[in-house]
């Protein structure tokens, strides 16, 4: 099953950049690595197989958006 909003489809025209910077540069590997941790957490609980409070995936959802800025950020440099 695919996981919803992973950074390729995010940034579908920055795929190549994402798997250059990824392996090249600390702080970007470093906000991917929270991202997709981030992501993964909000599907699993979307998908029910960790169910939690709303406020808790309220949360996650604001640190996946907080994480993508960031990354856009660095993409745009």
């Amino acid at each position: 099953m695919r996981i919803p909003h992973e950074l390729g489809d995010e940034f579908p025209d920055q795929a190549s950049l994402i798997g250059r910077l990824t392996k090249t540069n600390y702080e970007f590997g470093r906000l991917a690595a929270a991202y997709d941790e981030v992501n993964r957490q909000i599907w699993r609980i979307e998908s029910e197989d960790a169910p939690t409070a709303d406020e808790v995936l309220e949360e996650l959802k604001k640190r996946r958006l907080l994480l993508k800025d960031d990354i856009e950020t660095l993409l745009t440099k």
